[in-house]
């Protein structure tokens, strides 16, 4: 993760380090339909499983994302993995949902009754059980480095989709009640960053002069004439400064844009807000979904509070109250819009919880397989890939749950970006001069049709 100060600041990004860090990509809507494989024989698909993949994906890709960030890490046992009975539940309990031998924790009704839009991943796995290294591993697919920053899945997907001939005037990577591990653009470029906003019920930050319209434009003036090329003539060659013309351009253009009310929920109806729920989070959802039928092409909302080391059932619970309906109502808005089958919905945290309870009732961190949800953008919903055995782990063996069809992370981004019709496989050189894969993972064509 980056050491940078204002990643980890609970405030706004000030003005002046905004202009000068949001050099947004150009990122526009990913138009080209997915090639027609033409005549292919059987015999052929055996060979060629990425031919495969291709006739299981929609026929046009993915466009957008949006990530729910349950940060903290979940436990799959109260959420999407219940083993209700078993010594693994402690006592935990599970209802059914509307799809056949699938369950979730009771206290997710509202999700139950909208499985068959969901997929579960309950065999994923990592190395890390750290939160800081987690959470880098889980939003890049790439365990941290000492010496490189890999960027986060929506900053590779707005570089990978970006194009000149977009208008869009708002970024295309929006964090909403972003946290001190918001996505990044790594190695990319901070152009890639996430856009960092808060409670949708208060105004975005740093998009509104401070002085009277005159004023602004003549501080504007002045600027541009700091990089102007007959400034810069003679001058070392800066190449933050060579970005710097475009960001101011962008930066105005979006100050005075009429699609900033994409943000704006304070016109949702009564209705509609309690539909949500009545929560920063839930609020958070409503945006995403206006931001996403804009044009935005990543959106990430953070639901944190999740690292339950005491009072592990009661914190589980809590949470969920506020996730339930919101993620429900996220899938029936964009499904009402007809914006789900052009929008992935990734849920995940950076890793689940253990089997067991420890003294405090609490559940620690568990790398060792946990749960991921996924929905819309041609995933198959009502699925469930991999299996976790009941059982607790026996500490004096030091063994660790069994899993069925285990999953590493980088599998999660090689999926998605595959259905956003990205080349997961290409190698792109780095600042350093090291090639590097967008993804080491492989598609879970189960996921796939």
């Amino acid at each position: 993760m980056s050491n940078d100060p204002s990643c980890h600041s609970n405030g706004h990004l000030s003005r002046r380090s905004w202009l000068h860090s949001m050099a947004w990509g150009s990122a526009c809507w990913l138009t080209p339909l997915a090639e027609t494989l033409g005549r292919v024989h059987l015999e052929d698909l055996h060979r060629d499983s990425r031919a495969a993949r291709q006739i299981g994906r929609t026929l046009q890709p993915a466009k957008s994302l949006i990530v729910i960030w349950l940060q903290g890490g979940p436990s799959q046992l109260e959420t999407f993995d219940p083993h209700p009975g078993s010594a693994s539940a402690e006592g935990s309990k599970a209802i059914k949902t509307n799809v056949a031998d699938m369950m979730f924790s009771e206290h997710l009704p509202q999700l139950a009754d909208r499985a068959d839009k969901l997929s579960i991943i309950r065999s994923v796995t990592s190395e890390e059980g750290d939160h800081e290294r987690a959470i880098h591993n889980l939003m890049t697919g790439y365990r941290p480095e000492p010496t490189l920053v890999h960027p986060s899945l929506g900053s590779v997907i707005c570089h990978s989709t970006e194009s000149a001939a977009d208008v869009l005037d708002l970024p295309r990577h929006v964090s909403i009640l972003a946290t001190g591990f918001s996505s990044r653009g790594g190695y990319l470029g901070p152009q890639y960053d996430a856009f960092r906003t808060f409670d949708p019920l208060n105004k975005v930050p740093d998009v509104q002069a401070p002085v009277d319209d005159q004023r602004f434009q003549r501080r504007l003036n002045w600027l541009s004439q700091v990089v102007e090329p007959e400034f810069q003539r003679g001058r070392l060659v800066n190449p933050q400064m060579a970005a710097t013309e475009q960001t101011i351009q962008q930066a105005t253009r979006m100050m005075s844009s009429q699609q900033l009310a994409a943000f704006d929920v304070t016109g949702v109806s009564q209705s509609r807000q309690q539909q949500y729920g009545d929560t920063a989070f839930g609020r958070g959802c409503i945006a995403a979904t206006q931001l996403i039928e804009a044009g935005v092409r990543c959106v990430e909302v953070a639901l944190p509070g999740w690292d339950t080391h005491a009072n592990n059932h009661q914190f589980q619970q809590n949470n969920c109250a506020i996730l339930d309906p919101a993620v429900a109502a996220l899938l029936d808005d964009l499904a009402a819009r007809d914006l789900l089958d052009s929008t992935m919905v990734l849920i995940a945290g950076e890793f689940g919880r253990t089997p067991k309870l420890n003294v405090a009732g609490g559940r620690d961190h568990w790398p060792h397989g946990f749960s991921v949800v996924m929905a819309g953008g041609g995933i198959q919903g009502g699925r469930i890939i991999g299996a976790t055995d009941p059982a607790p782990p026996i500490e004096k063996e030091g063994s660790r749950a069994k899993l069925v069809d285990p999953q590493p992370v980088e599998n999660i981004h090689a999926t998605i970006l595959h259905q956003m019709g990205i080349d997961y496989q290409e190698v792109i050189e780095t600042p350093i001069g090291r090639p590097l894969k967008i993804s080491e993972g492989k598609v879970i064509d189960a996921l796939l049709g």
